[in-house]
């Protein structure tokens, strides 16, 4: 699995760690089963702190895509498909290029709905 983050980007860290995860689970690179590096050892490659990687983690353990046990690190659940993953990605894409242009949550739902119809 290949982590990459941008510390000048607007996203924050734990969330681009979280989107290479989601993208991994997206394009098939990740199975049920698989297991994520430990925090420390994905902090150090990165170069980033390792509460990051945990919020990362954790994140990804509320949407139910991954399982995190003390000790046994973190493991892909596969419990949400495929295509939720990939929503889920290109929506947090979307909120970043939202607030890089300047619009707030409501201007953006309106725009959403706008083309939902």
């Amino acid at each position: 699995m290949f982590f990459r983050v941008d510390p000048s980007s607007p996203t924050p860290l734990a969330e681009q760690i979280a989107g290479c995860v989601r993208r991994g689970l997206a394009e098939g690179l990740l199975q049920p089963g698989d297991r994520l590096p430990t925090g420390r050892e994905l902090a150090g490659s990165l170069g980033v702190n390792m509460h990051t990687v945990l919020r990362a983690y954790a994140a990804l353990r509320d949407e139910g895509l991954v399982e995190l046990r003390r000790g046994r690190g973190a493991t892909i659940t596969g419990t949400r498909p495929g295509d939720r993953a990939r929503l889920t990605e290109a929506l947090r894409d979307l909120v970043a290029a939202a607030r890089q242009a300047g619009l707030n949550a409501d201007e953006l739902v309106q725009l959403v709905r706008k083309e939902y119809v």
